[in-house]
C-alpha cells in the first residue's frame, strides 16, 4: 500500500508534524520553481511565496539552494522509483506470446515512468540544467537510469536462460531495448508534447519488433521468414 510522505513517521507530535509539513511544502514549490525557472533561475525567494514560508525557513532546512535542489531530486527520485520498481515487477516471465507482452510492458514502461509528471519534471530538468551542473544529477543517474538498465538486464537474462531469446550481454541488451522504445518518441518529449496511445502503441510495437529480430532463437528467427519460392526447371 502506498504511503503518503506526510504519514511516514509514526507517533510525531504537533510541532514534528509542523516541521514535516513545511519540509513538503517546500519541497513542491521548489519542484515547480526549479522546473519553471531552471536550477540558475530560480530563486529562493520565489520558492518561499511559493511555498508560504519565510526564505529562512528554507535556509533553516536546507542552507543554500544547491542542497534544495539535490534535496528536490531526491524526493522525485523516490517516487519515479516507486513508480518503476512497480511498473518493472509486471514484466512477462514467460516465453508465451513474448512478442505481445513486451509490446504491453513497453507501453506500461513509457506510460508510466517516462510520460508521468515526475519523468517529465526530470527529463526537462537534465536537458536544460545538466551540461551546466552534472554533479546535481549523478544521484539521479546513479539511482534512475543506471538502476533500471541493471535490472531490467537481468530480467531479460531469465528470459535468456528460459530459451526465449539469445543474448550474449543482457545489460547491454537492455539499454538497447530502452533506446529502441524511446526512439519514435523523443521528438515529442523534445517539445513538450505528450504521445497518443495509439503512437506509444505505435512505438512499443516497432521497438520490441526491431528488439526480437536481433535477439529471438535463431529458429524462431528463421519462422518468421518467409519460405523461398522454389521454380521448377524443365
Amino acid at each position: 500500500m502506498a504511503v503518503s510522505r506526510s504519514s511516514t513517521r509514526k507517533d510525531t507530535g504537533p510541532t514534528q508534524r509542523g516541521q514535516c509539513s513545511k519540509r513538503i511544502s517546500i519541497l513542491d514549490a521548489a519542484a515547480n520553481v526549479f522546473c519553471r525557472e531552471g536550477f540558475s533561475g530560480a530563486s529562493i525567494d520565489e520558492i518561499a511565496i511559493e511555498a508560504c514560508v519565510s526564505r529562512q525557513t528554507i535556509y533553516n532546512h536546507y542552507r543554500e539552494k544547491e542542497t534544495l535542489f539535490v534535496a528536490v531530486i531526491e524526493d522525485v527520485m523516490e517516487r519515479a522509483n516507486a513508480m518503476l520498481f512497480s511498473t518493472l515487477s509486471t514484466f512477462p516471465d514467460k516465453p508465451d506470446h513474448l512478442q505481445r507482452d513486451l509490446t504491453d510492458f513497453a507501453i506500461r514502461l513509457t506510460t508510466n515512468c517516462i510520460c508521468n509528471q515526475d519523468g517529465k519534471f526530470l527529463r526537462r530538468l537534465v536537458q536544460s540544467e545538466g551540461e551546466r551542473y552534472p554533479h546535481l544529477f549523478e544521484g539521479w543517474r546513479q539511482q534512475g537510469p543506471c538502476k533500471i538498465s541493471t535490472t531490467l538486464g537481468a530480467l531479460f537474462a531469465k528470459l535468456s536462460h528460459k530459451g526465449a531469446l539469445r543474448i550474449d550481454d543482457c545489460d547491454l541488451a537492455a539499454r538497447q531495448f530502452l533506446a529502441l522504445v524511446n526512439a519514435d518518441l523523443q521528438m515529442i518529449y523534445l517539445f513538450g508534447g505528450k504521445p497518443t496511445e495509439e503512437e506509444l502503441q505505435t512505438a512499443a510495437s516497432n521497438a520490441v519488433e526491431t528488439f526480437l529480430r536481433a535477439y529471438a532463437p535463431h529458429q524462431q528467427q528463421n519462422a518468421a521468414q518467409p519460405a523461398p519460392v522454389l521454380v521448377a526447371v524443365s
